[in-house]
């Protein structure tokens, strides 16, 4: 147990006694890593270099560190890739009120960045994935969304404010 820092010293003369004591105890030999730099310390410009190194060790996507509405304006955006591959009409469909009910559940309590989203049209989604099924395998399917967009449809401040209702 650590003791208590005595009141007529200061932090740092305790600090230092501590570390001098415990290094002629011989409590810092043999530590993985003694006299070597941190990896990734100081050799690259990227400040977050443990933070990547963490997630790379953990197998993780650097998904997790993204806010609640910018994952479900992500899925939204993968939808249709999503469901491509999926097999039955009725699984397309569990696919997209899972979806639905994520982002009922953020509309009701939006945290992190307001950004416009609304549910997902099911019968929408589920015409996609038929047109695609439909089509030859050997071609890719076209993009959902028009080549040449038409002039975009001005929303008020508010709408944008209210997530697109």
């Amino acid at each position: 147990m650590v003791e208590r820092k005595p009141s007529n010293l200061g932090f740092e003369s305790w600090i230092d006694r501590q570390i001098r004591e415990a290094t002629e105890r011989g409590e810092f030999d043999g530590l993985a890593g003694k006299g070597e730099p941190i990896p990734g310390a100081g050799t690259s410009v990227d400040e977050s270099w443990w933070l990547n190194d963490y997630l790379r060790r953990e197998g993780l996507s650097s998904d997790v560190m993204l806010p609640p509405s910018l994952l479900l304006r992500r899925d939204i955006e993968r939808l249709p890739q999503g469901v491509r591959e999926l097999a039955s009409e009725s699984r397309v469909r569990e696919v997209v009120a899972e979806l639905n009910e994520r982002i009922v559940r953020w509309l009701r309590m939006p945290e992190g960045p307001i950004v416009p989203i609304r549910p997902i049209d099911v019968d929408k989604v589920v015409a996609q994935w038929r047109e695609a099924r439909a089509a030859p395998t050997t071609e890719p399917a076209a993009p959902s969304v028009p080549a040449q967009r038409a002039e975009p449809e001005r929303v008020s401040w508010w709408r944008r404010l209210r997530g697109g209702r």
